[in-house]
């Protein structure tokens, strides 16, 4: 059974958030929000920023982070469409 964590109230750490990059197999900005207002305000469009930074930003502003992920089986997956999560279960 997946567990649901509300990442807004109880965002990961910055390993957490490493972790699932890896088991997505995607890099720092390709699980971001560009859409957000955040993205453009904190200039995160800057193609130079390491993972790192992109890391922190995604930490300090959650809201950043593309959703739904799905945890589960050692795997994951970003919920939209809903059926890639089949994919892991």
């Amino acid at each position: 059974m997946p567990e649901i964590i509300l990442y807004q109230e109880t965002p990961p750490d910055a390993d957490q958030l490493t972790s699932i990059l890896a088991k997505l197999n995607l890099q720092p900005r390709e699980l971001m929000r560009k859409g957000q207002s955040e993205f453009k305000q904190m200039g995160l469009e800057n193609k130079d920023l390491s993972d790192e930074q992109l890391i922190a930003a995604m930490l300090e502003a959650p809201i950043l982070i593309e959703r739904p992920i799905v945890l589960a089986n050692g795997k994951a997956a970003i919920g939209r469409p809903p059926e890639s999560v089949l994919e892991i279960l």
